[in-house]
């Protein structure tokens, strides 16, 4: 996926988690965040949104603190989301391909990288606020599943504050049932997880299913679809992968 098609998925999901939060309603509880409400994903989602747009916009080359939690609720909460929002999508789209900002996990360049976070981070709280509504979420398209699973790995977990570690050396498999070539092999050990795509050697554990519920498995939302092997893996994950 390019930079431009990453917005536009950022552009979609905003609108999308915006009124699913809208009709929960402020108070809902998130099923999915068991110790959020509604209000907790809006204020941390629009913090978010503009601490991402100020690094592009304002051109930080270096780690720049976000500007806190807003002190709203109800109608105007959901008004401040949807405009930082809607200028995190404007200043993508009008930056340079060539923006210098800082970044933390490895792109093409700046602007590839907040365009690609942004548009992961929006999908997940957008299934958050969804779980809060209720009923039927909104698909996520296989090819986006498959690099947020990706990012997720090779990113996030390849950095040293990764905590997912074992003792003993362990490989653990992802593998996507219904999207070629969406294959993980992880490498677990006393270091950070070492992930490559593809299919190489024996695993103790494998957790495999469709790539959209893996995603939101691998983002602890949802159970794993199917765990074969050592499910003490599995436990690992869940007990030690969140992103904080």
């Amino acid at each position: 996926m390019d930079t431009n098609a990453f917005v536009g998925t950022l552009d979609r999901e905003g609108g999308l988690l915006a009124s699913a939060a809208e009709e929960a309603g402020a108070d809902a509880e998130v099923p999915t965040c068991p110790e959020w409400r509604v209000r907790d994903l809006l204020r941390h989602t629009g913090m978010v949104h503009r601490w991402a747009a100020a690094f592009v916009a304002e051109g930080h080359t270096a780690y720049h603190p976000d500007g806190g939690l807003p002190d709203l609720d109800g109608a105007e909460l959901v008004a401040w989301f949807r405009q930082g929002h809607r200028r995190l999508v404007d200043t993508l789209t009008a930056a340079p391909p060539d923006v210098a900002c800082w970044y933390f996990l490895p792109a093409p360049s700046p602007l590839a990288f907040w365009a690609r976070r942004q548009a992961h981070e929006t999908t997940v709280h957008r299934l958050d606020a969804e779980s809060a509504r209720g009923g039927t979420p909104a698909a996520i398209a296989p090819d986006f599943a498959a690099d947020g699973i990706d990012e997720l790995l090779r990113g996030f977990h390849a950095r040293s504050r990764s905590r997912v570690r074992s003792a003993e050396p362990r490989v653990l498999r992802v593998r996507a049932t219904d999207t070629d070539d969406a294959v993980w092999t992880v490498r677990l050990s006393q270091e950070p997880p070492a992930a490559k795509r593809g299919d190489t050697g024996e695993a103790d554990c494998e957790l495999a299913g469709p790539v959209g519920q893996l995603y939101l498995a691998l983002w602890n939302r949802t159970p794993f679809p199917a765990v074969s092997g050592d499910a003490s893996l599995a436990a690992l994950w869940r007990e030690k992968s969140a992103i904080t």
